[in-house]
């Protein structure tokens, strides 16, 4: 299968503390040659001072690390790297159950989440956490990486105890393809080269993994939407009857002449050019952004989203969705909100908290409906005008959404609706 080199693959790692996400991702880096000359002579001097015989690979994102400590908040770190065969961005989230928001918020685009599991400890409760946010997000791919098994002298039988264990409980999650694999972050085992400590271990090692795993089907093609970002309207020479709706294809595909219905007026019309700032094309396809122009003048504005006739989403003023609760105050009860999908704007309020979710257990808590930061729960949102939404599971991006506080302007929570 053919990989596009110009590919992206947004990927997430999370970890319990000291189970080496930083030298993993070190590792990747160093082994890859995807660091530059002045930022390795840094970290080798920087090692050497510290008294390591070796380069301390941990360095390359523990920049991060000193900042938290000093008490500036970092949510995400981002470590953007290339090889020949394909691009990587790396969202670097921290694992405690206080960072739940920042790990949502990491993965949300994410294609792929590295969990690390300890060889010497096993599945524990993190383990189970970042797990189950990676099936709430829908995140596609699941690399499970045993790590320090240089700790358990390349014990097969450890592998496979923590790999029966995982399966033990990920059987109740809703995850479309996990992977399994034994790896020495610090010894470089299984992360970009073979290791021939584990003869046994017959798949490929880490980067080979992410290189060649199959993200084009991640995207709905399917499902056609364009939310309506804003109406071009030049008035210039050449241009004065131009009217294009601008946006970014959310998913699905569309093309010059497909009959099109624009929600939520239920107009139709056909499409008459797809434009982009290199010319007019055929056909378009998520994630692309372009201007659409229609036979017929319709009035569309920002919010509105143009869909296939035949295959449009549902019009709702009241849903139920996943909320994860980002603020450090509680959500207020039927308080107003902002709530912000594609690029859509209404206010809303939280009419219900149906449930709340240990995440350590995924036990259902029913009797308590206060949501506190970093909660998870089942909710019902009532909106002012209706949205036009999809499940989650279906479509990632007209099935989330953010809540925002008119007095500050914070963002208070993400939504997946269900």
């Amino acid at each position: 299968m053919e990989i596009d080199k110009n590919q992206l693959l947004r990927f997430t790692t999370a970890g319990s503390v000291d189970d080496g996400k930083s030298t993993l991702i070190g590792r990747l880096l160093y082994d890859s040659k995807a660091i530059f000359e002045d930022q390795l002579e840094s970290v080798e001097n920087t090692s050497r001072k510290k008294g390591h015989e070796g380069i301390d690979l941990a360095l390359f994102t523990d920049g991060l690390r000193d900042e938290r400590e000093q008490g500036i908040t970092i949510d995400v770190a981002y470590r953007y790297f290339t090889t020949p065969k394909r691009k990587f961005i790396i969202a670097d989230t921290p694992g405690h159950i206080q960072y739940t928001r920042n790990m949502v918020t990491g993965a949300s685009t994410a294609n792929a989440a590295l969990i690390l599991i300890d060889a010497r400890h096993g599945v524990i409760e993190q383990t189970k956490r970042h797990a189950f946010i990676a099936s709430l997000l829908q995140i596609p791919h699941i690399i499970v990486c045993i790590n320090k098994m240089d700790l358990v002298n390349y014990s097969e039988e450890v592998y496979e105890n923590i790999v029966s264990q995982f399966e033990g409980f990920s059987s109740k999650l809703i995850v479309k393809d996990i992977q399994f694999l034994p790896i020495s972050a610090l010894n470089g085992d299984n992360v970009v080269n073979r290791s021939t400590n584990m003869e046994w271990y017959q798949g490929p090692p880490l980067l080979h993994a992410l290189e060649t795993m199959h993200i084009g089907s991640d995207i709905n093609k399917i499902d056609a939407r364009f939310p309506v970002q804003t109406v071009l309207r030049p008035q210039r020479e050449g241009f004065i009857d131009y009217r294009g709706y601008a946006g970014r294809v959310a998913s699905g595909i569309f093309r010059k002449g497909d009959e099109v219905v624009v929600m939520p007026s239920g107009f139709s019309s056909k499409i008459k050019s797809i434009d982009t700032m290199e010319g007019t094309i055929d056909e378009v396809f998520a994630p692309m952004s372009v201007s659409i122009t229609l036979e017929d003048d319709i009035d569309i504005s920002r919010g509105d989203m143009i869909v296939k006739q035949n295959n449009q989403p549902k019009a709702l003023q009241e849903f139920d969705a996943m909320l994860c609760w980002f603020n450090t105050s509680a959500a207020k009860p039927r308080a107003k909100y902002t709530i912000v999908h594609t690029s859509n704007e209404q206010k809303a309020m939280i009419k219900d908290v149906i449930y709340k979710i240990d995440i350590n257990t995924y036990a259902r808590q029913e009797e308590d409906n206060t949501l506190n930061m970093n909660d998870i729960a089942r909710v019902t949102i009532r909106t002012t005008r209706p949205l036009m939404v999809d499940e989650y599971r279906d479509n990632r991006i007209t099935g989330s959404f953010i809540l925002i506080e008119d007095a500050t302007h914070e963002t208070v929570a993400a939504g997946m609706i269900v």
